[in-house]
């Protein structure tokens, strides 16, 4: 396991696939607004400056492009669901995030973030749902593991991955704030874009 953090660049924001510059290979992370996208990506690169972090929903309005050193690029996506942001911002935010995930050629896998302490909730269930019909590849992240009590925590992982239709050992449990497979997480990463 390589336990360096992912050495990332930003390279540009844009609201639609045509505005993004040539890349050899792209991962996107996607989930619910206020799921931890931000910190998650900030604890790949071990920084807290990468991507903006804030306790209001739908910081993400756009799509952010970030290169790794060695090759590859890492998107962020804008957060699905609530979000304290103008309603003109929010209703461009489906076709600029369907639009990406399905035209998008140089993407390779889709990580989708949903948060580890309450499960999926319907609008994961209906993201889920579309990357199947649309035959994306996709991996579940569960965040937020340090919320889960260490007693619930088979419990949890059980109920969560029912709740997503996949097999336990096919979600990866993460903590942003507490580094929790971080490194597996950029592993699978790596694996991806190299």
């Amino acid at each position: 396991m390589d336990n360096r953090p992912l050495r990332l660049r930003f390279v540009t924001s844009a609201t639609r696939v045509a505005q993004l510059p040539p890349s050899t290979a792209e991962v996107a992370f996607v989930g619910r607004s206020n799921v931890g996208k931000s910190a998650l990506i900030n604890a790949l690169a071990n920084t807290k400056q990468l991507a903006r972090v804030s306790n209001t929903p739908g910081r993400t309005q756009l799509i952010n492009m970030f290169e790794l050193d060695g090759g590859g690029t890492l998107v962020d996506l804008p957060g699905y669901g609530y979000a304290k942001v103008p309603d003109r911002i929010r209703k461009d935010w489906p076709e600029m995030i369907e639009g990406y995930l399905l035209e998008r050629e140089p993407l390779v896998q889709v990580f989708v973030l949903v948060d580890g302490a309450i499960g999926p909730t319907p609008l994961d269930e209906q993201m889920l749902d579309w990357l199947r019909e649309n035959t994306v590849p996709h991996t579940v992240v569960a965040t937020k593991l340090d919320k889960v009590k260490s007693a619930k925590r088979v419990a949890r992982r059980r109920d969560l991955s029912a709740g997503c239709r996949l097999d336990p050992a096919d979600i990866v449990w993460t903590s942003a704030s507490k580094g929790e497979n971080i490194d597996l997480l950029r592993d699978l990463v790596r694996s991806h874009l190299m």
